[in-house]
């Protein structure tokens, strides 16, 4: 049986800023922009990566969430506490100079973990932990 990523969703509260960041400091490509019933999805992804979207949607993309949980998923988004999500490079340092050259706030500088890579993380626009690792060599 072969099982692989298609998608992966990262909850975001302004489309705006958020392609300012995935697109222009992380170099993704935009792949779709689509408005629906007053909601916006976008996605983007790796170029070395066609077959893997990361889909931008608001932290309740159903519109039958009931208020009192729209308003406490936002609430949990403004503060960072959704889920980040972990991307791997073939050169971290190089990928947090040209992040913190951009802005992000910086969660870990470059460093080498003890369970075999070199890492680092990020808060996007919306507050998500973005982590960066690298696999050292042994």
């Amino acid at each position: 049986m072969d099982i692989k990523l298609s998608q992966c969703f990262i909850a975001v509260d302004d489309h705006d800023k958020a392609l300012a960041f995935y697109r222009d400091v992380l170099g993704f490509e935009v792949r779709n922009d689509v408005g629906f019933e007053g909601f916006r999805w976008v996605t983007v992804g790796s170029p070395s990566q066609p077959d893997v979207d990361i889909v931008l949607e608001p932290p309740s993309a159903d519109p039958n969430t009931p208020p009192a949980d729209k308003e406490a998923l936002e609430e949990l988004l403004a503060k960072g506490l959704l889920r980040g999500v972990i991307f791997s490079t073939e050169d971290v340092d190089a990928v947090f100079d040209r992040i913190s050259a951009a802005g992000a706030e910086v969660l870990q500088e470059p460093t080498d973990q003890p369970y075999g890579v070199r890492d680092c993380s990020f808060r996007d626009p919306a507050g998500n932990m973005l982590r960066f690792n690298q696999v050292r060599e042994r």
